[in-house]
């Protein structure tokens, strides 16, 4: 059975708002970057891995689904920092944004009681709120750790510690 178009048209625009939180993650990775903070880097050039995989696991969803998905121009991230912890802060700003954009996705399938879809919805709702807790304690750590440069120092060496793990095809 194919999808009701109103939701494949939202999780293909899901797609396009995945990959928008790539390009957005890579300016806040650059940004640390240039700062010489390579863990901070570290943390954010992994995040740009992780939203392309969200993008890949709708478009998979949409093609197994019998839907071709379109790939939309991706808007240039106009984010500007002063301060080591304006990413951070935007980061958390931008979880929250998915978190409501996944919602809608999953009311326009419970909607039409789309429990397939909803099934899918399921990890990713899960995911934002991991996404949203570690945005948050990123902000926490920084406030209480990261005001003297021995606290950045060990902050950073702790975020470039972090790997890259492929998302599980439990979520595919």
């Amino acid at each position: 059975m194919a999808l009701d178009k109103s939701v494949s048209e939202i999780l293909n625009t899901q797609i396009n708002k995945e990959l928008y939180s790539a390009y957005l993650y890579q300016t806040f990775a650059d940004y640390y970057d240039d700062r010489g903070l390579k863990g901070y880097a570290n943390w954010y050039t992994i995040q740009v891995q992780e939203e392309v995989d969200h993008a890949k696991i709708l478009r998979r969803y949409l093609l197994d689904n019998d839907f071709k998905p379109t790939m939309e121009a991706i808007d240039k991230p106009d984010k500007t920092f002063t301060n080591d912890l304006e990413p951070l802060e935007a980061g958390l700003e931008h979880e929250q944004y998915v978190t409501s954009l996944i919602n809608d996705c999953y009311a326009a399938a419970y909607a039409i009681h789309d429990f397939r879809t909803m099934q899918l919805l399921d990890w990713f709702v899960k995911e934002q709120g991991e996404e949203e807790t570690n945005a948050k304690d990123m902000i926490q750590d920084y406030k209480i750790f990261g005001s003297t440069p021995q606290g950045l120092f060990s902050l950073d060496a702790k975020y470039q510690a972090r790997t890259y793990v492929p998302t599980t095809t439990m979520a595919m």
